[in-house]
């Protein structure tokens, strides 16, 4: 199984970071992430935040 490079409390801290900015793609740059992450990551990690996560 491939090793994850972020944890889930940073995924959540980049949502998070995104709902503060206007721009997704500027976000995805700076994390040197692509878009395609970004937004799955929001479709499974959108509505927690870093004290739901186990």
């Amino acid at each position: 199984m491939k090793k994850q490079r972020f944890t889930e409390e940073q995924i959540i801290a980049v949502l998070k970071e995104q709902e503060a900015e206007a721009k997704a793609a500027d976000l995805c740059r700076r994390q040197r992430i692509s878009e395609t992450t970004f937004y799955n990551w929001n479709a499974k990690y959108g509505g927690l935040s870093p004290f739901n996560v186990l």
